[in-house]
């Protein structure tokens, strides 16, 4: 597999990983450098972690994968997404940590859900015999990055429009958890 062809599947990967990190950043509940580094490192990580997951797991257990990754994606998603959209309406103080998407069960619970379509590309590499490190590095990369430059137009967005993105980027987490759901059924 080039180069060109791991780089556009890294960018299609990445794509949930950038919508929720532009929610996340314009939500204004995830502020400053530790959690910009949170949030891009942990979404590179977990899209660089499942494609080699899915690559050991192989195709014996491909079926019960394919089965529920989209529940788990959109149940994870919708579950934030709503949390956020309570928090919006209720117009918590901007500098609460309890909502923060990029600490705890919340961040690892968009990093799985962001990730779970990475785990059926390696699938896809193991069966076409492609060398899964190098696939691996270039998804993560190219999705922590694709995080940090969604991050800095959240975070521009948010301050224009205040705590309302807070409620767009809730619904915008369970649209994506819906379209996932959609794509799969």
């Amino acid at each position: 597999m080039s180069l060109w062809e791991i780089l556009v599947i890294a960018v299609g990967l990445s794509m949930d990983a950038f919508a929720v990190a532009l929610g996340a950043s314009a939500s204004q509940r995830a502020r400053g450098a530790r959690a910009t580094f949170r949030l891009s490192f942990h979404f590179g990580l977990f899209q660089f972690l499942m494609p080699v997951c899915g690559w050991l797991l192989g195709v014996t257990v491909a079926p019960y994968i394919v089965a529920v990754d989209h529940w788990v994606a959109f149940g994870l998603l919708s579950l934030v997404g709503v949390r956020m959209v309570r928090a919006g309406m209720a117009g918590q103080a901007g500098g609460d940590d309890r909502g923060d998407p990029s600490r705890g069960m919340t961040l690892i619970a968009l990093s799985i859900a962001t990730s779970i379509d990475a785990l059926a590309v390696g699938l896809t590499l193991a069966m076409i015999g492609t060398s899964i490190w190098y696939a691996s590095v270039i998804i993560g990369l190219v999705t922590g990055f694709l995080s940090l430059v969604a991050i800095g137009l959240g975070s521009r967005l948010g301050q224009a429009l205040g705590r309302r993105m807070e409620i767009v980027g809730g619904l915008l987490l369970i649209a994506i958890g819906v379209r996932i759901l959609v794509q799969h059924l």
